[in-house]
């Protein structure tokens, strides 16, 4: 492609609204426009690298055995309903009515669609197993869109299903796809880690997150180095010891505690540990009721494990207002606790909570707290194991070490679903015993637009984006450093077609531009291989060099080609 004929509107000035590396270059580059808040259009330089992703994504799904196939993305309202998600999925999905005012949705997933799909067609255990995928656009109004392409409400995503007669083949279906997942983040040159996730509206209750390591990751991962624990921070478990669990019970005391509001006011006012501290996180559901948390004052809670276990959706509830606090406790947030609540709500008590002895909490009246409070004795509520979230150097749950903390961005995610939508939408298979049986499936993910700003975020400098050759949008650059003079345009043109019929993709720089422009743009858009024909085009000369590298040489036109094969390979 010349790129005088080609269209790349590249920008020398930073976006105000981008936050992030991967969202200010894609922008910069030409590559990708902003519509409207979390939509985006891709230009012609940027769907070249969406469709890299693609071909390498297909590439592997198809050599896993599963078989591409194009599902709708307008789904019926019927079989959302069916599966009890057309409310659970909650407000991310983007609903709509057709002029006879039937209602759907704009796919935010498929489970329910390919469930549907097969529920007529799959008849008996012969059939089965079998994986399906498709490469498609996805709409979720997310809450916050942020981060360019990272965190959109309009993406495209590979996702595919596999359905199996039991829970072997679901785990088998399960490790192909693991290992397909493996092969594409491999060659799509991703530093990435897999952890353990939270299944969420998704369901079922294995999931494994696929997670490109970035410092701008909205999420953190938790990983152990001596041994192969890693989970997001969602799903990672804490073990946390309490210090005083063998000591004898006190009698209660209610104490003055005059302007503490905070757990930090409150440990240099008693000069207590804040782990002998508990403190109240509340919630207000939907139906009015009260949702409280009570957790190790040294600690932060994690609203996932807290949702799951008092089966709610995060859309479901809010953070209870300082009004609600007040009317359920008699006492404003800084003074609340678990003695003595009156009125409808429901109680969460960490475990460690449930083990510490002469324990310190909100006396549900201002300026007062009660210490000497003991689980069991002085309040009473659901003991859950984890309520916590992880912090660095935590005990890893499997070997004891210490745990590390990263950031890192969502690629892919799998999941083990198990009969839930099978049971629900009415799909199964005769087996060997002509016994009707529900299919046991899962669903496998990988963001393909969210995968592009994932390699720039882990590929660029300070001058533009670093592409690894898989995913370029053209493999070699060739610059005419002077457009007037006819020795380095007819190089130039020899070369392109040369390279060109070789089978390279390549880019012609043939503008009428100075060559300081041409070369920021060139180090902007970040293309593997790069040669500058310029004053030495009449010795047959030309400058060679890697976008990953400073190092420049002269190279006879001769070895050119040799240079390029040598490289080509290992870029």
């Amino acid at each position: 492609m010349k790129m005088s004929k080609f269209y790349m509107p590249t920008l020398r000035e930073v976006p105000s609204d981008a936050e992030i590396p991967s969202h200010k270059l894609l922008l910069r580059a030409g590559m990708i426009r902003k519509n409207v808040s979390g939509i985006y259009s891709y230009l012609p330089l940027g769907y070249k690298v969406v469709r890299k992703v693609e071909k390498v994504v297909r590439e592997e799904m198809d050599a896993s055995g599963s078989l591409e196939c194009l599902l709708s993305a307008v789904q019926p309202k019927e079989i959302w309903e069916e599966s009890g998600r057309w409310d659970n999925f909650g407000p991310e999905m983007f609903k709509l009515n057709d002029r006879h005012l039937r209602e759907f949705c704009l796919g935010p997933t498929h489970e329910e669609y390919f469930t549907t799909m097969i529920k007529d067609e799959i008849k008996s255990y012969k059939q089965l197993p079998l994986n399906l995928y498709q490469i498609q656009t996805k709409y979720r109004d997310e809450k916050r869109p942020r981060f360019g392409v990272i965190r959109a409400r309009e993406f495209i995503m590979k996702d595919a299903y596999s359905f199996d007669t039991d829970v072997k083949g679901m785990e088998e279906s399960y490790q192909e796809m693991w290992d397909a997942y493996d092969r594409i983040f491999t060659r799509l040159k991703m530093k990435y880690s897999v952890v353990q996730g939270d299944s969420g509206a998704m369901g079922g209750s294995i999931s494994h997150e696929f997670v490109a390591l970035s410092d701008v990751g909205e999420g953190l991962i938790a990983y152990c180095n001596d041994c192969d624990y890693a989970a997001t921070d969602e799903k990672a478990t804490v073990v946390y010891k309490n210090v005083n669990s063998d000591e004898e019970m006190l009698n209660m005391e209610k104490i003055e505690t005059p302007g503490v509001g905070t757990i930090d006011e409150l440990h240099k006012f008693l000069n207590v540990d804040k782990s002998r501290l508990a403190k109240s996180v509340m919630y207000e559901k939907e139906d009015g009721k009260i949702i409280m948390a009570i957790i190790p004052g040294d600690r932060q809670l994690n609203e996932t494990k807290l949702f799951n276990a008092a089966g709610v959706n995060d859309f479901e509830v809010e953070v209870a207002s300082d009004e609600t606090i007040l009317k359920a406790t008699g006492a404003h947030s800084g003074s609340c606790g678990p003695v003595g609540l009156v009125g409808e709500y429901e109680l969460y008590v960490d475990s460690r909570v449930a083990e510490m002895r002469n324990v310190v909490v909100g006396g549900n009246e201002d300026n007062y707290h009660i210490k000497n409070v003991n689980y069991g004795r002085d309040f009473e509520g659901v003991v859950v194991e984890d309520l916590l979230m992880v912090e660095e150097g935590d005990v890893c749950p499997k070997c004891g070490s210490p745990l590390q903390l990263e950031r890192g961005i969502e690629v892919g995610n799998i999941f083990q679903l198990g009969t839930k939508y099978s049971s629900s939408l009415g799909p199964n298979y005769l087996d060997e015993n002509g016994k009707a049986q529900d299919i046991y499936m899962g669903s496998y993910g990988v963001g393909v637009t969210r995968s592009v700003a994932a390699i720039v975020e882990q590929n660029y400098d300070e001058n533009g984006i670093i592409w690894p050759m898989i995913v370029a949008p053209y493999e070699i650059i060739i610059s005419i450093v002077n457009m007037k003079d006819e020795d380095q345009v007819a190089l130039g043109e020899k070369l392109y077609n040369e390279l060109s019929g070789l089978g390279y993709e390549v880019l012609l720089d043939d503008r009428n531009e100075r060559a300081g422009v041409k070369f920021k743009d060139r180090d902007l858009i970040g293309i593997p291989i790069r040669v500058t024909v310029g004053k030495k085009a009449a010795e047959n000369m030309v400058e060679y060099s890697l976008r990953k590298d400073a190092e420049k040489i002269d190279i006879s036109v001769d070895e050119l080609l040799e240079k390029i094969k040598d490289d080509y390979v290992v870029l």
